[in-house]
């Protein structure tokens, strides 16, 4: 018996229209997750030892402030103008192929990081470490689309960037340490072998979709029964271009990256400048909003499956991207005024729980709302991310050059906030990009 047929709730929820699905037991759902989140966790471990090893990489190649802005700029660009061509080769080649060839790619430039002679040299390397990087997400969230099923999808979701938060925790935490100890060339060269290892493990050992066939009546009713088809046609480029949950969404992920990029480009260097503190004492406080970010992953994917089983699928989206948006408006505003290191961090580490909350709701949304095209759409919305990233981590000194005070910078995050919590009233997770895959349901 249909298990949507003893729940009214779960009976407003897509259902599935063919007679079998291909489906995996809970162990290879979740075996698959763990493998995304060991990557997502490398992934970010390899942006952040940048930010991490700044200040000897300054010294050794004489780069100044304004010039590492354009280190860190560079990736941004890199990682924006390959993440929709990324996207689409995740639905057309599938996960397997696609993410395979990405960690392989910024693994090898992560190591020639460690080779860099001088500035020019080093932004060509990261503008090209960024292209390579730009696939990861959009191809693993391919992956959980394929592979896990609706009521789980926002905790692995949540769990995939759950690594990113951690990967760069630790990597502000232990990237002096490694400087320190083999050098910051030889760190570089280091992570990116552990890098192409995981590449070769991924290749050999998952497939882009489950191998066990269930009669539908044996599985959760919740996944549309074309979830794991592998796109052949054209992108539909218009359906996408007119849609306004296309806009929206990608522009509230613009916001949240914009706020959270300066944890992995400034926070470091300006907490030991502002406040005269140790390299080490900088890379610890650093790492606290990035730990409270994990934390917020993990809850926000929780509280999403749990919503979303309850029968409410537009509020599982909204209410944390909502809360998440208010609580970063709100401690943005009094970090600027703050003369500790520990309440100034106390302060960011609210914010970026705040918008990494908003995360949780961003990427199920993609599937919801991009379908069999859900590597397309989270590459665009992630595209938007990078750009935000890209005008924070250039906006950033700028701005206190210009000013003579961080607050403009802080101002100016805190109103990209407030806008993208008044996105979220109007984003509608069951308003398919294609018209025909619109599935009429309105929460009442």
């Amino acid at each position: 018996m249909n298990p949507a047929s003893h729940n009214p709730a779960v009976a407003l929820l897509p259902q599935p229209d063919s007679s079998s699905l291909v489906t995996a037991s809970p162990r290879q759902r979740w075996e698959v997750v763990g493998a995304v989140v060991v990557v997502s966790f490398l992934t970010i471990l390899a942006r952040a030892g940048v930010s991490g090893a700044k200040l000897e990489m300054a010294h050794d190649l004489g780069i100044g402030d304004l010039g590492f802005g354009l280190v860190f700029g560079a990736f941004a660009l890199g990682y924006a103008v390959f993440m929709v061509p990324c996207g689409m080769l995740a639905d057309r080649w599938g996960p397997r192929k696609s993410l395979a060839l990405s960690v392989f790619f910024w693994s090898l430039f992560t190591l020639c990081t460690g080779l860099a002679s001088g500035i020019s040299v080093l932004i060509g390397i990261r503008f090209l470490f960024g292209l390579a990087e730009a696939g990861v997400y959009p191809q693993a969230a391919r992956a959980l689309h394929n592979w896990t099923l609706a009521p789980e999808r926002g905790l692995a979701l949540g769990l995939l960037n759950m690594g990113s938060r951690l990967g760069a925790a630790f990597g502000l935490l232990a990237a002096p340490v490694c400087v320190a100890w083999l050098g910051w060339r030889q760190s570089f060269v280091f992570l990116g072998i552990i890098g192409v290892i995981w590449a070769a493990i991924w290749f050999w050992w998952f497939r882009d979709t489950p191998g066990i066939k269930l009669n539908r009546h044996k599985v959760e009713a919740f996944t549309a029964a074309d979830e794991n088809t592998r796109v052949t046609n054209k992108t539909p480029w218009r359906a996408f271009l007119s849609s306004r949950n296309f806009y929206l969404i990608t522009y509230q992920y613009f916001a949240s990256q914009f706020t959270f990029f300066i944890c992995l480009s400034w926070l470091l260097p300006f907490l030991k400048s502002r406040f005269d503190i140790t390299t080490s004492a900088a890379g610890l406080y650093s790492s606290i909003p990035l730990y409270c970010g994990a934390l917020a992953m993990w809850m926000g994917g929780t509280a999403i499956d749990r919503i979303y089983k309850a029968g409410k699928w537009k509020l599982s989206r909204r209410l944390p991207a909502m809360l998440g948006f208010g609580l970063a408006a709100g401690t943005l505003l009094p970090a600027p005024f703050v003369r500790s290191p520990g309440w100034f961090i106390a302060c960011f580490a609210l914010t970026t729980f705040g918008v990494d909350l908003t995360v949780t709701s961003s990427w199920p949304v993609c599937c919801d709302v991009g379908g069999r095209y859900s590597g397309t759409l989270s590459a665009a919305m992630n595209t938007m991310g990078a750009l935000g990233s890209l005008a924070s981590s250039l906006l950033f000194p700028v701005l206190i050059g210009w000013a003579g005070t961080i607050r403009v910078y802080f101002y100016l995050a805190a109103l990209l906030n407030i806008v993208a919590l008044g996105c979220w009233k109007y984003i509608e997770p069951a308003k398919s990009l294609l018209q025909e895959e619109n599935l009429g349901w309105r929460e009442k």
